[in-house]
Formats: structure tokens, C-alpha cells, sequence
């Protein structure tokens, strides 16, 4: 059968026990009831029994979701502890955070992505970039000919990061004869 309803459900469960328990006449009716072929499909013996279990246990005969793992880690007490703590020191690590606050490394991550909604692999602008790229100016001055025309340059628009922090640096300079 491809998708049962409450409808089906609750008609199976009815048939069943005005049948005295008899899933075959459960099916006959249900094919009748539903305008199904005689070969139709119908809810099989199994699923007919697994509806009237249901029906006994819970007063339903649709089967309940499971209620799932209660969230112990991203309750609003931790949610506020990370908070705090990334204000107090926002250039110390995700781990360095986790050792201070005593929660695993992961359930902070999972904290500031999904409830503070940090992002740790988007492009952060820093204060000293402005001051790198004045010293690169300067260097760039410096390689002037006595005309006022550069010899060589090679740049790239591409910022590239280094662990030092400096931002759109010359990638390559060159001077040729002239």
C-alpha cells in the first residue's frame, strides 16, 4: 500500500473489531469500503495487526514519532556563558573558549554557528590593514625610475593572507634594465 491516512487507519481498526479479529475480512471490507480491485493492494495482516496494537497502547492507530534527544549542551545558561566569553576575549580560539567555559569544543562551535551565528571561515577585516597597505604603497614609490614610471610591477587582485596578517601585499616585483 503506498500512503495510509488516519482515515485508513481508523476504518481497519473499526473493521477488526466488529470482525472478531479476522484480518482477511479487515481486507475484504477495507477494498470495498476504499472502491480497491479485488487484487487491489490493501493493508497486509502485519500492518493490520501493528495499527490494532497501536490502537490498544495508545488510543491511536497511527504510530508516534519518537520524542528524541533533549538538547542538554545549547540550553540558553550556555548560550549566555559563550556569549559572555566571546565578548570578554574575541580573538581567543573556539578550544581556549571551551577549556575556560568546560564544555566540549564542538558543542561551542555548534553555540556560535547555530545560536549566535558565528561563522569561522568568513573573511574578517582588520584595523592594521589600512596601515599594510600604506607600507605598500610606500615600497612601491620607492621603486620609481628617475622618469616617474615603474620598470616591472606584478600585482595580483586577489588578497592573499598570510599568518603574519598582511593584506594585499606586491606578490612579486622586478626590475628590468633600462
Amino acid at each position: 500500500m503506498e500512503q495510509s491516512t488516519a482515515q485508513h487507519c481508523a476504518f481497519v481498526v473499526e473493521a477488526y473489531f466488529k470482525n472478531g479479529g479476522s484480518a482477511a475480512r479487515t481486507q475484504q471490507l477495507f477494498r470495498r469500503h476504499f472502491n480497491i480491485p479485488r487484487h487491489g493492494r490493501a493493508p497486509c495482516r502485519n500492518t493490520i495487526n501493528e495499527w490494532v496494537q497501536n490502537f490498544r497502547e495508545n488510543a491511536s492507530a497511527l504510530k508516534r514519532k519518537p520524542r528524541g534527544r533533549i538538547c542538554t549542551v545549547r540550553t540558553p545558561e550556555n548560550v549566555d556563558k559563550v556569549r559572555m566569553a566571546i565578548m570578554k576575549s574575541p580573538m581567543r580560539s573556539v578550544r581556549r573558549h571551551s577549556a575556560a567555559i568546560g564544555l566540549l569544543d564542538r558543542s561551542v562551535g555548534r553555540i556560535l554557528q547555530k545560536d549566535l551565528n558565528f561563522h569561522s571561515n568568513k573573511i574578517a577585516i582588520f584595523d592594521r590593514d589600512m596601515a599594510n597597505r600604506r607600507i605598500s604603497s610606500e615600497q612601491l614609490l620607492e621603486m620609481l625610475n628617475d622618469d616617474g614610471v615603474f620598470s616591472t610591477v606584478l600585482m595580483t587582485d586577489e588578497a592573499y593572507f598570510h599568518l603574519s596578517g598582511y593584506v594585499n601585499k606586491v606578490i612579486a616585483t622586478g626590475l628590468l634594465g633600462t
